[in-house]
């Protein structure tokens, strides 16, 4: 094992970079943490965490690479992330004034396996971290690398991205900060739905544009 820490510490800083740049997760992330429980939101956070294991499985059994190859897979791939962002999108957009309050039935009603799916299903449909592990497993991690081991940098890639986004439900869920936002909530719904819609519309717009998948893992999964 020793002779691989080279190799995880570059694992790990590229994956920082990536976890923390804008993207899906995080505006998904937000919205849940200052319109949902904190339970809700924290489930959201594991379930983004989870996607991640999405990526890690196909990445190892090599399925990522052939997506990667074929571009009907991959732009199957792109228009089903961009129709749940857009659905995403059009339940922020819908969003009423009145403030951030977690204790309206409207808030109150998703329940713990929906805030669970919601966190997976956005992370495991997005495009973008697909590039991101197929890259990061063919560049940057080595193709002599024993399973057990790239498995191993799988398995902290889920927690890290887990820890991350539990860090920013626990953020943004604070009493302190929810009543900075409450009297402007559904504006930041709004302004949510809109980044989503933008994020949607960019990966249809590069479908149809016939946009091939960059190769370099630095360009960030965008979460």
């Amino acid at each position: 094992m020793n002779n691989y820490w080279p190799e995880f510490f570059t694992v790990a800083l590229v994956h920082l970079l990536a976890v923390a740049s804008p993207g899906p997760d995080l505006a998904v992330m937000i919205r849940q943490a200052l319109c949902q429980s904190r339970r809700n939101a924290l489930l959201t956070a594991i379930g983004i965490g989870a996607g991640i294991l999405v990526h890690v499985s196909y990445s190892l059994l090599g399925i990522g690479f052939i997506i990667q190859q074929s571009i009907l897979l991959f732009t199957i791939l792109k228009i089903a992330g961009a129709l749940y962002l857009t659905w995403i999108a059009v339940q922020c957009l819908r969003a009423r004034a009145g403030g951030i309050h977690v204790e309206t039935e409207t808030h109150t009603s998703q329940s713990s396996f929906a805030a669970l799916r919601l966190g997976f299903l956005t992370n495991a449909l997005n495009p973008k971290a697909t590039l991101f592990f197929v890259s990061l497993f063919s560049v940057v991690i080595s193709p002599g690398t024993p399973v057990a081991i790239q498995a191993s940098y799988g398995a902290y890639m889920a927690l890290a991205t887990g820890v991350w986004f539990v860090l920013v439900a626990i953020f943004f869920t604070l009493p302190a900060v929810r009543k900075g936002f409450n009297r402007f909530g559904h504006w930041l719904d709004r302004l949510m739905g809109g980044v989503l819609l933008l994020l949607a519309g960019h990966l249809l717009l590069s479908t149809v544009s016939g946009a091939e998948p960059p190769s370099d893992p630095s360009s960030g999964m965008g979460q």
